[in-house]
């Protein structure tokens, strides 16, 4: 049985905590960033962290192929839990998959967070494009995710079972984003419907996604602002997690204010 169950689809992941509702969607690389961030939320909020379908222990499901799915199956889940005011979280592909969710409905969330998230494209800027992860040679990864390339696991370092998860991982992450390659070519012009308080948090030294792009997407959406946080690349809350934290509390403020 999964840690969540949403109309006979059963999810892996974490649900702890106490407070207002806190669903936060995992990136293309899986869920093992946000332990971190997990940790600390948890002290102010009740939050959900469900494993997409194909990673982590959350089993492929054949009917669930594209973000445009994945959406769809967040919105029913929320309403398969009854939640209200929740603080919507997405992490790169989550964030992606986080304002598929708002440009559909936001009659359950209150607030909209991103962080670093691919999604869009912003056509002739050279400097917004966004990386080709699958055809990175795995060495030059770090370089790309992280501020301070040291603090990656290289799949050599990988005991068994994180090198599984991570192939895992990579399936999966073709299996919603390669085509059209991390992007819904009609998303931009959808993001005007986003009605909530959104906050985009950006690690200064991402090389997936840069500032520029983030830039770009937030003024795409009406009245969100950007966070860009030193010494940080594309996860920002594992490189400078209490900073990011920091940032995630003051915004969420009114929701925490209210408990």
């Amino acid at each position: 049985m999964g840690v969540f169950d949403c109309r006979g689809v059963e999810l892996d992941g974490i649900r702890t905590g106490d407070g207002p509702p806190l669903l936060m969607l995992h990136g293309a690389g899986g869920p093992g960033s946000l332990g971190p961030a997990i940790a600390k939320l948890a002290d102010q909020f009740e939050v959900l962290a469900p494993h997409h379908p194909g990673f982590g222990g959350s089993p492929t499901v054949d009917e669930i192929s594209s973000v445009d799915d994945l959406s769809y199956l967040y919105l029913d889940l929320l309403d398969e839990l009854d939640l209200s005011g929740v603080t919507l979280m997405g992490f790169s592909m989550g964030g992606w998959t986080a304002c598929e969710i708002a440009v559909k409905s936001t009659a359950r969330v209150a607030r909209l967070i991103l962080v670093d998230p691919v999604g869009i494209r912003v056509d002739g800027r050279p400097d917004c494009e966004i990386a080709d992860i699958f055809n990175v040679h795995p060495s030059k990864m770090p370089e790309l995710v992280f501020h301070d390339p040291s603090l990656a696991v290289l799949p050599a370092d990988m005991n068994e079972e994180q090198q599984l998860l991570a192939e895992q991982a990579k399936v999966a992450a073709v299996r919603y984003t390669w085509e059209p390659y991390m992007h819904n070519p009609k998303l931009r012009g959808r993001l005007h419907r986003i009605d909530v308080p959104t906050l985009l948090i950006w690690g200064a030294s991402d090389g997936i996604v840069t500032v520029a792009y983030g830039e770009e997407y937030t003024s795409s959406i009406p009245g969100a602002r950007m966070v860009v946080i030193d010494k940080a690349g594309h996860q920002p809350h594992l490189e400078q997690t209490d900073r990011f934290v920091s940032e995630v509390l003051t915004f969420a403020q009114p929701a925490l204010a209210a408990e």
